[in-house]
């Protein structure tokens, strides 16, 4: 079952104004399956630049078009910008060496140059839409291609996939089961308030189901140490109502997030997803930028780190975006919205140290509309293909079901 702030709040007026005044939930959802494999995605919101973050420094074009973002003259070299040299070709920013160990076994790896269908509008919303359908066109599905994957598969329950942070994600809505929890808030009732709830919702058995999860998962946050100490400081309205709702706990939520799914993948859970703000930059690329992909980074580490070595070493992790960038940097020191971008995998799993992908090259005439990078590998076969290796559906399910219309080829050998 999928609980949702909105429908959650809508309810809970019968509990009072506190309750509707409380950021309960910032979905992150996981699921349990089948197989014994793991799953996440991470939704990179904004557009993230992959030029910036794979940096094509082998390629003639880069340095006319990226003056100051990651290429010329006293920033680091020939390599990009100082950072991870990967094959000759391109380099990885900086700011995401630290998940990938310079000695040991890559378990980082790249996609570069894909997209989703959408073209040419350059709307973040339209774009995440159809990101997160999996379709080819706005509206064609009202599900998502997370859950579309968990509809094929028996043995699928509720915590099977669990959809973490703030907002719906649409990669997980439909008829499959799917839980969701918010690091941010929790709802604690007292037994008589508890008693009180139920009584008020024993005629609307979803909604009484909702809250029994939403306590539930309160409860088992209060008992982890991990996951901090709430905090009270209740007002005399909610003592008088029996209800006492904790305060925010303080804290890197992206952390509190990748903390959460950990633990929950090291039990049932199969599938978790969760999204990242702060992809959008049209200006001051540089510092923005590295903040992002140092939050990503530092979730990838807190994944591997509370997973554990047996559980890391059959997980993926895949980051995706809506589109890319310009392939030119602006005047701002940034970068407009795009086609061409990249993706970033992760985990035990994935063969990493590489950059799959066909690369078109930068010159003027090789760019999508003499602007963006060309797109040559469409996104949701890459995610077909991890799936089907993690998963074992069917190429036909998944061509067919999940990603209707994709062409999943060869494969490419993401996985290990």
């Amino acid at each position: 079952m999928s609980v949702s702030r909105r429908s959650f709040l809508t309810h809970g007026t019968v509990l009072g104004c506190s309750l509707a005044a409380s950021p309960l939930l910032t979905p992150v959802s996981f699921a349990a399956a089948p197989w014994d494999t793991r799953l996440v995605v991470i939704v990179l919101r904004g557009g993230m630049d992959g030029l910036d973050v794979l940096r094509p420094y082998g390629d003639p074009g880069f340095a006319g078009l990226r003056p100051t973002l990651g290429s010329g003259p006293g920033l680091g070299g020939p390599n990009g910008g100082g950072g991870v040299d990967l094959d000759g070709v391109f380099s990885l920013h900086p700011a995401l060496a630290p998940p990938m160990p310079p000695l040991g076994r890559p378990e980082l790896g790249f996609v570069q140059a894909v997209s989703t269908p959408y073209r040419d509008r350059r709307s973040h919303f339209d774009g995440q839409d159809i990101l997160e359908a999996g379709t080819r066109t706005l509206g064609e599905r009202r599900d998502g291609w997370l859950n579309r994957l968990l509809q094929q598969q028996s043995g699928v329950e509720a915590r099977t996939a669990f959809a973490l942070g703030q907002g719906d994600l649409q990669l997980l809505r439909g008829v499959a089961p799917v839980s969701d929890w918010s690091p941010d808030a929790d709802l604690l009732l007292s037994p008589q308030a508890e008693d009180l709830a139920k009584l008020l919702m024993q005629e609307d058995p979803l909604f009484k189901a909702a809250l029994s999860e939403a306590l539930a998962l309160s409860r088992e946050d209060a008992q982890d140490p991990a996951m901090g100490e709430t905090s009270g400081g209740a007002s005399s309205e909610m003592m008088r109502s029996g209800m006492e709702i904790p305060k925010a706990r303080r804290g890197k939520a992206h952390l509190k997030l990748a903390e959460f799914a950990a633990r929950q993948l090291r039990g049932e859970t199969r599938i978790a997803s969760f999204s990242l703000n702060g992809w959008d930059t049209h200006t001051r690329q540089k510092k923005a930028l590295g903040a992002a992909l140092t939050r990503l980074g530092d979730s990838i580490l807190a994944l591997k780190q509370g997973l554990g070595v047996d559980v890391w070493d059959k997980t993926a992790i895949v980051a995706v975006t809506e589109f890319g960038r310009t392939a030119r940097q602006n005047g701002t020191g940034g970068t407009d919205h795009g086609t061409g971008g990249a993706m970033i995998l992760a985990g035990g799993a994935i063969r990493g140290g590489r950059v799959f992908g066909q690369w078109p090259g930068l010159a003027e005439a090789d760019l999508y509309n003499r602007r963006d990078l060309m797109p040559t590998g469409d996104l949701r076969a890459t995610l077909a293909w991890i799936m089907q290796g993690m998963t074992g559906v069917s190429r036909t399910v998944l061509e067919q079901q999940v990603f209707p219309g994709v062409q999943m080829a060869a494969d490419p050998g993401y996985l290990r």
